[in-house]
């Protein structure tokens, strides 16, 4: 007798062909396994509907910061996930140029007040020749003008140098209000430019999420009896939603229309970005009943998703199916089914057998690799 020497990773082949092989034959052969039960697909449950969507939590109150002028960043006094209070400086650009024109801005005022004190007196000698007749009206005149002029230019000068001390303070960033940091995407050195975000920050008090809805589900989202949300790491379960708001324009590259719920104050953890489900809770539509099998029904072939179906002639053929939503172990049944089938239930001791296997067949390969 020969004896076959066979590494575990032979064996592991092996044993992943014969069950490979085993489960074909039971989902499209008519001969059955007695450990598996035949279940009759029901009438289609009419009721609650539900839909999940994707969502995203965002701060009601984000703002990014940047600066009016250009110029280098020469201070920086934040970093991401610092709690900063209102009014504080965040980042400073360098501000010696501005600060140069407030200087030669402060040079020209106080010579066009110089000029107007010239103006007005000799407008005073003016006066005194005029009312003794000693000038003509026309002298008299020209004095006047000559202090509207100078009085004007004064004026002007003011408004100019108040402009550019409003103009240095273009070189410093505050925060608008009480929030934290949530990006610096800047380091010292780096050109500031009007536009360029400099800092990114969030009031942590009003969060909200917002979700997009299809197209094809607006009018039914409209009418849902109850949301609810779901964040993966913040809540333990679904939370009813409070105030909901759907915007009235859509997405003309996605299609879809905004849905934003508001989040209660006091959920630990909770920042931009973070991602959550959306659940919107609504009756039905008449004549679209749900359809629900058991998961054991269910064969799955890489992207394919199918069931044995019982036909007339006691044979047995695979059928594809489109799946839905999964609810404990029972899977509903958008398309592919109807009721009356008959379809085929692996048993749980068939199905942990098969289990048991591919936890085998994984083991030995990880060994042997």
């Amino acid at each position: 007798m020969m004896r076959i020497n066979l590494t575990a990773k032979k064996w592991a082949t092996l044993i992943a062909i014969a069950l490979h092989s085993q489960v074909l034959m039971a989902d499209t052969t008519g001969n059955t396994d007695l450990r598996e039960e035949r279940w009759t697909v029901p009438a289609q449950q009419s009721g609650t509907r539900r839909v999940t969507l994707e969502a995203t939590v965002e701060a009601v109150r984000q703002a990014v910061l940047s600066t009016q002028v250009p110029g280098a960043i020469v201070s920086l006094s934040v970093k991401a996930g610092d709690r900063v209070r209102s009014g504080q400086e965040l980042l400073r650009v360098d501000a010696r140029a501005a600060q140069q024109q407030v200087l030669g801005s402060n040079a020209q005022l106080q010579a066009a007040q110089a000029q107007l004190k010239v103006a007005a007196l000799d407008l005073n000698r003016q006066k005194q020749l005029f009312d003794r007749q000693f000038i003509s009206q026309g002298a008299m005149d020209k004095s006047q003008m000559e202090y509207d002029a100078a009085k004007a230019q004064v004026d002007a000068m003011q408004a100019q140098n108040k402009a550019a001390q409003v103009q240095t303070g273009f070189y410093v960033v505050h925060a608008p209000y009480d929030g934290i940091v949530n990006d610096v995407p800047v380091v010292l050195g780096d050109m500031a430019m009007p536009g360029r975000p400099l800092v990114v920050m969030y009031a942590p008090g009003q969060m909200r999420l917002s979700a997009s809805v299809p197209q094809s589900l607006v009018p039914w989202a409209k009418d849902a009896r109850s949301i609810q949300y779901d964040i993966e790491g913040v809540t333990s379960q679904p939370l009813n939603a409070g105030n909901s708001e759907l915007l009235p324009s859509a997405d003309p590259l996605t299609r879809t229309l905004t849905l934003r719920l508001s989040l209660p104050q006091g959920l630990n953890l909770l920042a931009p970005g973070m991602a959550a489900k959306v659940h919107l809770l609504g009756a039905q539509p008449q004549g679209e009943g749900r359809i629900w099998i058991p998961a054991r029904a269910l064969i799955q072939r890489a992207e394919l998703n199918a069931v044995r179906v019982v036909n007339a002639q006691s044979g047995i053929s695979l059928k594809q199916v489109r799946v839905g939503e999964r609810l404990n172990d029972q899977i509903e049944i958008l398309s592919g089914l109807r009721p009356g089938e008959q379809v085929l239930l692996r048993s749980e001791e068939h199905t942990s057998e098969l289990q048991s296997l591919r936890h085998l067949v994984c083991r030995l390969l990880l060994e042997k690799k």
